[in-house]
């Protein structure tokens, strides 16, 4: 199993989010704890998609 490092926590997973965290900024992969913190408390949040590190 492939796996990648969150970009907030730093801990390795293997399924991360793609977000943006601010408006026109580049996107980056974050877990689902800190996806779901960034959802909560910032207003230039967007979702692009799931990377998972085992595909059928």
């Amino acid at each position: 199993m492939k796996t990648k490092t969150c970009a907030i926590c730093q801990e390795e997973f293997e399924v991360l989010y793609r977000i943006q965290i601010k408006k026109g900024k580049s996107w980056i992969f974050a877990c689902k704890s800190c996806v779901e913190k960034q959802k909560a408390t910032n207003l230039g949040y967007r979702y692009g998609g799931t990377w998972k590190g085992k595909r059928h």
